[in-house]
């Protein structure tokens, strides 16, 4: 299957973003000032990128993609850190590959937008108006009902909020990022009011998002919580993408089910790698256990 020139380009984005935010967790794991900042560095320019992607490809590509940094971030760690990948870390590598890889085949072509009203008439029809109207409902709900119950005890209110408000910050990053893809060609986007709204929505968003992660982060298991936010925060922004730029009625049914089979597979890779991450460390200490404990009978003997 021929892959559009745009999806392309943001494949690429989508790719080097995944090379530098999972280099940053070897850098910032060195635990270096030097290296502190180069990682901080990193963070920003693959944020960049997969900022940059959005206005390029649909989100049902770019967000899957996010899973790649662990790849990277696992690899080096072998190499680097010395961290050993077990059995378990490459399967979970190599599932993560092939998923992506299935979506990158099967991504849907976006329609060409000459302006950033058109993307404000998409994100105004009844269908997105609705979604919107739902997250902010249950966002409202989780903050002020069950954040001062169940935050400090159940992990999915934290990232229930991060996901859901993700959802809508991928969409107004794509307008912006479109807003700016159209500006630099020379068609100035910044005299429409719609891009300063979709600028304001990404700042909202993403601050609130950032408060609430953090929380979950300083509250409950990293491990535990990564698989689950990038499930939630994946599927609840193909959906939205679906509904906004109705990614998928170009498409036949399986094409449809290839591309939900490569976000299954992607999910089991990174579910498995996060799982089984300290496996290595766990074996390389079996043999002093099991040395102390032949040696124990020795020493009473004695």
């Amino acid at each position: 299957m021929q892959i559009s020139t745009d999806n392309v380009h943001g494949l690429v984005l989508a790719l080097s973003s995944s090379i530098f935010i999972g280099s940053s967790f070897i850098v910032k794991k060195k635990g270096l000032n030097k290296a502190r900042d180069t990682g901080i560095r990193a963070v920003i320019v693959g944020e960049i990128a997969n900022f940059a992607a959005y206005a390029y490809a649909p989100a049902i590509l770019v967000t899957p993609l996010g899973a790649l940094s662990i790849i990277f971030s696992a690899v080096l760690a072998h190499f680097i850190l010395k961290e050993k990948l077990h059995i378990f870390g490459v399967l979970g590598c190599v599932l993560c590959v092939v998923g992506s890889t299935s979506i990158v085949l099967h991504a849907p072509q976006e329609k060409d937008i000459e302006s950033v009203k058109e993307v404000w008439y998409l994100a105004t029809e009844p269908g997105f108006i609705v979604y919107t109207c739902i997250v902010l409902i249950l966002v409202l709900i989780l903050i002020f009902r069950l954040v001062p119950r169940y935050g400090e005890s159940h992990m999915i209110i934290y990232v229930g909020i991060c996901s859901l408000m993700g959802s809508l910050t991928v969409m107004s990053v794509k307008a912006l990022g479109i807003a700016l893809k159209l500006t630099f060609s020379g068609m100035n986007q910044f005299i429409y009011f719609q891009t300063w709204f979709f600028t304001v929505v990404v700042i909202v968003c993403c601050l609130l998002q950032i408060n609430y992660l953090n929380k979950a982060l300083d509250t409950f298991n990293t491990a535990v919580i990564s698989p689950v936010y990038y499930v939630m925060f994946t599927s609840l922004t193909i959906i939205a993408s679906m509904i906004m730029f109705k990614d998928w009625d170009s498409q036949n049914a399986s094409q449809i089910v290839t591309e939900l089979c490569g976000f299954v597979t992607i999910f089991s890779g990174t579910f498995l790698l996060h799982k089984t991450k300290d496996m290595g460390n766990d074996e390389s200490q079996r043999p002093t256990i099991l040395e102390d404990s032949t040696q124990t009978p020795n020493s009473n003997s004695e």
